[in-house]
């Protein structure tokens, strides 16, 4: 058995292999029926069952287990983390493994199917480097999610050339909008 950081390499690797031999769709599909649909059904139920307390077990326990630098807040319309340190691209990033084009798409290739189906959507930005922020919502809240000032106000959020994702209601990795760097390299 491999350790949870050894198995971010695995991971990373597996999609960069996947998409080029076969293609980005299958990919997703990957995320959505292989991590949401089975590896994570878990998850899917106890969010399913208990909405934001659900959420919050689920990530709680996740999150502490990875060692992950974060916050999680919830509130009546939402539940957000902010991730200061990702475990699993922070791995990557020290060990120089960058086999696939965008690591962090698997996260909402996989929530996002997830909280679809437990009546959720997703606000989110990641700048690639390892911090990001998640707010879950109901689907039909109209309650739209800011950025983390705590994340995004940090020095480290957007360095020379970084180019942030953002997903606001989102469900798909497909989701997103790109915004350029503020400060090419």
């Amino acid at each position: 058995m491999i350790g949870c950081y050894d198995f971010c390499g695995h991971y990373e690797w597996t999609f960069a292999w996947m998409e080029q031999n076969f293609g980005r769709e299958a990919l997703q599909d990957y995320w959505r029926e292989a991590i949401a649909g089975d590896s994570q059904i878990h998850a899917a139920a106890l969010i399913q069952a208990k909405g934001f307390a659900g959420m919050e077990e689920y990530w709680g326990h996740t999150l502490n287990e990875e060692a992950a630098g974060y916050t999680a807040v919830r509130t009546g319309e939402t539940f957000r983390i902010d991730m200061h340190e990702c475990p699993s691209k922070g791995f990557l990033i020290s060990n120089g493994l960058e086999q696939h084009s965008d690591y962090c798409d698997h996260c909402i290739g996989w929530i996002g199917p997830m909280m679809k189906d437990a009546g959720f959507v997703v606000d989110h930005e990641h700048n690639h480097k390892g911090k990001c922020w998640w707010a879950y919502r109901r689907q039909d809240s109209n309650q739209v999610s800011v950025e983390s000032a705590a994340i995004t106000g940090a020095m480290d959020w957007n360095p020379a050339g970084t180019v942030i994702d953002c997903y606001k209601g989102a469900i798909h990795p497909d989701d997103k909008t790109v915004r350029p760097p503020d400060n090419p390299a």
